[in-house]
Parts: structure tokens; sequence; C-alpha cells
């Protein structure tokens, strides 16, 4: 069933973000997010609305609470639920099985540079749409674990690339975890891996991976996994100020816990602005909304991390394991923003010639 613009609508049950966090408050314990991700994907809790469809407030929140609860579950929930929504748009399926049966796990790798680019051959068996890929690709999430994954590739002459599905096990992909030296993010496991005329199938016409409109619909879904990092790290000072002695209420705590709620309001605020914009534009550039939330989440998860470990000291990085890991991934996972690359490439979309441009 499709809405009105043509893209396919969430007809069937979606995840919420209470049913992932309850689910993931009954996990057994282990912090292997890997594990997590298959006990997810095998409960269903994979299956969020499509961005773009009506409720891509609702996605978020549910990024936003697999994010609260470990940010390299959230790396790698995020990538596989982002390539269902891509296999959606260009496909035209909503469902994974088509191509993974009912326990593929999805990557999505489409990570660029000079000496990480795919090549693309062609298959000489000549199956439909099949190719053959040749080269490095870096920073691949979940490669030791996951079954499936999406990367972009690149024709001969580099005119544009190519986004293709490839299945990961075959003689053909070798995953490298040598260069792999992460603390923040350790469980990520964002590796190398090589294609050696490893088989795989477009996914859409050349360039479309970049041209859809569900691009930046993605782009803009990281800022609901950095929000809901930052959220963890203020509820845990929060409690620490609920539950604590009088000390820990004193004005000095008290005042960063204020500027703490004013970061996270304004951020909740732009997140709520930009799935609403989303879902009444499903077809148009979101580029500008994307870039804005992106850079307002990572400055306010930076900026709360800072408030929290000056106000609170050195305590919950030493005795809380939770917030230790925490603490120490949401740095790594905000430099997924390009910071001022993004912050010039706002500015370049800005209409300044409007004379409202910021009128309340």
């Amino acid at each position: 069933m499709g809405a009105a613009d043509g893209r396919l609508s969430s007809v069937a049950p979606t995840a919420s973000a209470r049913q992932l966090r309850a689910a993931l408050q009954k996990a057994d314990g282990t912090f292997d997010p890997a594990v997590r991700l298959r006990e997810l994907v095998a409960q269903g809790l994979d299956a969020l609305p499509l961005p773009g469809a009506g409720q891509t407030l609702e996605r978020w929140r549910a990024l936003a609470a697999v994010a609260g609860h470990d940010l390299s579950l959230a790396k790698l929930y995020e990538g596989h639920t982002d390539a269902l929504a891509i296999l959606a748009e260009l496909e035209g399926t909503e469902s994974k099985r088509e191509f993974t049966g009912t326990d593929g796990i999805w990557g999505v790798w489409a990570s660029e540079g000079p000496d990480g680019r795919l090549g693309i051959e062609p298959d000489p068996a000549g199956e439909p749409g099949a190719v053959l890929l040749r080269g490095v690709k870096h920073w691949c999430s979940g490669a030791q674990t996951g079954t499936h994954a999406l990367v972009t590739a690149w024709h001969p002459d580099e005119s544009c690339s190519q986004l293709v599905r490839v299945n990961l096990a075959q003689p053909g992909v070798e995953v490298r975890s040598d260069r792999w030296k992460a603390v923040g993010m350790a469980g990520s496991a964002s590796l190398q891996v090589r294609f050696h005329a490893a088989r795989a199938y477009r996914v859409g016409g050349a360039g479309a991976y970049v041209s859809r409109p569900g691009f930046w619909h993605g782009g803009a879904g990281i800022a609901a996994c950095w929000y809901g990092g930052a959220v963890a790290l203020a509820e845990a000072f929060r409690q620490s100020i609920l539950q604590g002695s009088a000390a820990l209420r004193s004005p000095f705590r008290l005042a960063a816990a204020g500027r703490v709620d004013v970061l996270l309001q304004g951020v909740s605020l732009m997140l709520q602005h930009a799935a609403s914009w989303i879902d009444q534009h499903p077809r148009e550039d979101a580029s500008l909304v994307a870039l804005r939330v992106r850079l307002a989440a990572a400055r306010c998860a930076t900026q709360v991390l800072d408030e929290v470990g000056s106000a609170w000291g050195p305590t919950p990085y030493c005795t809380d394991a939770a917030f230790a890991r925490m603490a120490a991934d949401l740095p790594v996972f905000v430099r997924q923003s390009h910071a001022d690359r993004d912050y010039a490439a706002l500015a370049e979309k800005l209409p300044f010639r409007e004379n409202d441009l910021w009128a309340l």
C-alpha cells in the first residue's frame, strides 16, 4: 500500500520506543551489541515506521531509546533499520525477508575516501542486476556479525556511485579487524572490509543513494541517536541530584542541571519540528532541516557531557560502568558530524535573501 506521494507507507505493525526500552531492560545482562541486535531483530523490534510516511518522530524516538541504552548498539541498530528503509524506498519492499530471510542483519557502508573506494566490474555470469566488487571499504560497522550490507561502489569512470546489496557470507568478502583500536564505540566494530570479486546486486539506479529524499531523512535520524545518548547522561546526573545528599543539590550542580535542561529542550523541539517537516514534505530536499538538527544535536551532546562531567566530577566515570561507557562512546559517535564543513554546507543552503529568515 502506497502513500499519496507514491512512497511506501508503514502499514505493518511497527516497533515503539516503549517496546524497545522494555526489551532492553529484560536482556540477559550481556553488553555485546551484536548479540543485543540479533535479539531485537528476532523479536521484530527492527520494524520501525518508515521516514517520511507520517510517523518519523516515532521512528526517531525508537532510535533515541536504543541510543540511551548503549550507543554501540544504536550504531548497529540504526544502520540495520536504515538499510531496511533504503530497500523500501529504492526497491519497493518493506520486508528484509525477500533478500535475507527472517534473521538477516544489515549494515549501510557508504563512507568514501581516496583509499577506500570500491570498484564495480561486470559480472561474467550475466545475472540480472549483478556486479562484482573489488577494493576496500572503511568504517564498516558490524562487519564481523552482519549477514548483508548496502555498500556504495563506483563505476570505472567514477562518474557516480552505485548502491549495491551484498551477502557477506561469500569467499570474496574479507573482514579485517587489525586496524580497529577504538575505546569509545568499541562495540560497533567499524572494521575494514576488502572485496575480492564479491558478487553484489544493484539497488536503484546510478546515483540514487544520495539523490533520493530518504538520504537526508536518514542523516537527520542520526541526530536522534546523539540526542538519546545525551539524555542518558543527563538523566543519570538528574537522578544523582534527586537521590543524593544535600551536597549533591548544591547551587553549582543545580545550575549545571538547568543548563542541561535548556540544551536538551532546544534539540528536542528541533527534532520534533524536523520530523513534522519531513512528514509534510516527504519528497522535498530535507538537507537544510537535517543539517540544522544534526549540528544542534552534536553540539548539545558535547555540551551536556561537559556540563555533567564538570558538575559531577570523576565519580561516575570510575564507578558507574554504563555512564562511563556512554561518556566514552558519545564523543566518538558525534564525530560522524563533519563539524565546520557541515556548518559551511548549511550556510550555503540558507535563503539569505529572505528578510524573515529568522523571524519568530
